[in-house]
């Protein structure tokens, strides 16, 4: 059992595989399974009341049958409804089928479904391929509607494993028991909100097994401090300002200075050692009234630019809050990347390159720049407009792949199921976070996050998966009332929780 490796549903059909071929039935599997979904069903309804247990056509209805036979033995009353005829289930849905003693309804036989404490959703699985029937999907709606409390197996029905995307309706889980791994699509959305509280079983399937279902899967993570924390930064008795590197973001002009501030204090807040705001001398004034620590430079031109970076302790360069739509943004952005900083790109200089993703790529390519691009979906849209990951059948992950793979950069496509993906593949899910980030400069506090730990020497893939966690968890100990201007303030106890006082 994996809790940071997440499963694609392929990867996880060979797991079942070099199981039982290792010597484990799946009848065993589907009895440890069943039994798995009874046990959180006993604690969900607690002394009393009627179960509903839906069963499907393959191996999530034999899951179904298994924990029915369970619950009804230790004295609980269940009806169980069967989508299809018991005649027609095959394999190890068959035996577990054979198992039950009680009647099987229809879908026709329902009644008043508020009549039931629980609704146990064994239809379908991961797997599923196709969209729910109309029969299925009223059902779905009528649960939904009525309040009753569900347990999904594996998915809510409905769900797509691997992209979280519905598959015409689906239903919703108050808990979801899944085995194994967790899949993609429990944390992607809207399969996540669909999901409820996610409990993760192991069903004995065995090191082995799993090994063999992950040898050829893409390397994808649930996004936790145990995937990046022995590569975070710490301090030592040598260390100083300048080991811990030095970061320049890029202002806009007056009256639109705020967010490159915001940023440049994440970057402070966040361990680089000097950071400063490189601002147009007609907002020097602006910026300087607002900063301390953060220093300040003047810059009109990418000329000035270009003689600024030759300093080559200014190893990281932040883009794009604040700085303008534009050929002057393209070329910043051309100088920046030549010089062969890190860099990390954000809101105007992603716009900037609206539909030219390709030219972005080869300016990243000619410097041989490790970039961090972090476009929420609309920028996101824009930039990689005419390209193959705008593909409206493609989920988000897939998505974020192929763009990061287009740009040769680590892509945080942002939202409240962030994904962060390299060039290579590697890619991590974040569901680490609250809705109270959703406020103006929030991402200019991230982008700030991932350029100050770049600063720090982290690798631009681990760098956006320690931001968008440590982002995530200031805005959870915030909560209400929060606004972008909290964020880098909250990093002090963000970080002591994390490394230490």
């Amino acid at each position: 059992m994996t809790t940071l490796r997440l499963l694609d549903v392929e990867a996880m059909r060979r797991v079942d595989a070099a199981a039982i071929a290792g010597g484990t039935p799946g009848s065993v599997l589907m009895e440890r399974a069943g039994a798995a979904v009874a046990e959180r069903a006993r604690l969900l309804i607690g002394a009393g009341g009627r179960i509903l247990v839906l069963c499907g056509p393959g191996n999530n209805g034999g899951d179904g049958f298994v924990a029915a036979r369970l619950l009804a033995e230790a004295g609980f009353a269940v009806d169980l409804v069967a989508l299809g005829p018991i005649a027609a289930l095959t394999g190890d849905a068959a035996l577990a089928a054979s198992g039950w003693t009680g009647p099987v309804g229809t879908l026709a036989d329902l009644g008043e479904l508020g009549d039931y404490a629980l609704a146990i959703d064994a239809l379908f699985g991961a797997g599923l391929s196709r969209d729910l029937a109309p029969d299925v999907a009223s059902l779905a709606a009528r649960l939904a509607a009525c309040g009753t409390t569900v347990l999904a197996v594996d998915v809510p029905s409905g769900v797509d494993g691997d992209t979280g995307a519905v598959r015409g309706a689906a239903f919703r889980a108050t808990e979801t028991v899944t085995f194994v791994a967790l899949k993609p699509g429990h944390l992607l959305q809207p399969g996540r909100a669909l999901c409820g509280a996610l409990h993760l079983a192991d069903i004995g399937t065995g090191d082995a097994a799993l090994a063999a279902g992950l040898a050829d899967a893409s390397l994808l993570w649930r996004n936790d401090p145990a995937l990046w924390s022995d590569r975070f930064p710490r301090l030592d008795a040598a260390s100083h300002k300048y080991t811990r590197g030095h970061a320049l973001v890029l202002s806009g002009p007056a009256t639109k200075t705020g967010a490159a501030r915001m940023a440049a204090r994440a970057a402070l807040r966040v361990g680089a050692g000097l950071v400063t705001l490189v601002s147009p001398t007609g907002a020097l004034a602006e910026n300087a009234a607002h900063c301390t620590a953060i220093m300040l430079r003047a810059c009109d031109s990418a000329d000035d630019l270009d003689d600024l970076l030759v300093d080559e302790r200014l190893n990281v360069l932040l883009a794009g809050p604040g700085l303008g739509v534009g050929s002057g943004t393209r070329d910043l952005l051309a100088v920046a990347a030549a010089a062969g900083r890190a860099l990390v790109l954000d809101a105007d200089a992603l716009t900037s390159f609206k539909g030219q993703a390709r030219l972005l790529a080869a300016h990243l390519s000619d410097g041989d720049a490790r970039a961090v691009l972090t476009p929420h979906e609309g920028e996101f849209a824009r930039l990689f407009e005419g390209t193959d990951a705008v593909d409206p059948e493609a989920g988000k992950l897939e998505r974020a792949r192929r763009a990061a793979a287009l740009a040769g950069a680590v892509v945080v496509l942002k939202g409240a199921d962030t994904v962060i993906v390299a060039p290579d593949g590697r890619a991590a899910i974040n569901d680490h976070g609250t809705p109270y980030l959703g406020t103006a400069g929030s991402g200019d506090v991230l982008a700030g996050l991932i350029a100050g730990l770049l600063a720090q020497g982290m690798e631009p893939f681990e760098a956006g998966c320690a931001a968008v966690w440590l982002h995530g968890d200031a805005g959870l100990r915030y909560g209400p009332g929060l606004i972008a201007e909290d964020l880098p303030e909250l990093m002090p106890q963000v970080l002591r929780a994390l490394v230490g006082a």
